[in-house]
């Protein structure tokens, strides 16, 4: 059975940083991995993803400023989350795709199969 349980969510000033990290088991192989926000009101988006080949993208808001990795050896997903605005203030979610797409297209919450609980991140100004 995979599980994956976010941690390091906080709350932080605008310009701080915070880490999350992923930590994953049952989950032998996969496609992509990527993190996933959401506030209230507002759709689930796409925030960073990393596949399994290590190509990562990352959503315009967030270029420049946050940057996902991966310790295989702890079998955890990171994302660092650097010069935090308002903007940035959801509930943060880790997701992992088992599925095969034809396209390659993994930036759509659409294509994972498996998600954590997610962990909150406010940022005040």
């Amino acid at each position: 059975q995979v599980q994956l349980v976010e941690s390091g969510g906080d709350s932080v000033q605008s310009g701080g940083s915070l880490r999350l990290s992923c930590a994953t088991s049952g989950l032998t192989w996969h496609f992509s991995m990527g993190w996933f926000r959401q506030s209230p009101g507002k759709e689930r988006e796409a925030v960073a993803a990393r596949t399994g080949a290590g190509v990562k993208t990352y959503a315009d808001s967030v270029k420049g400023r946050f940057t996902i990795s991966r310790d295989n050896t702890k079998n955890t997903l990171y994302l660092q989350m650097d010069n935090l605005g308002s903007e940035d203030t959801a509930m943060y979610y880790c997701a992992a795709a088992t599925r095969y797409f034809n396209d390659g297209y993994y930036f759509s919450s659409d294509r994972y199969n498996h998600w954590g609980q997610g962990t909150q991140v406010t940022v005040s100004s």
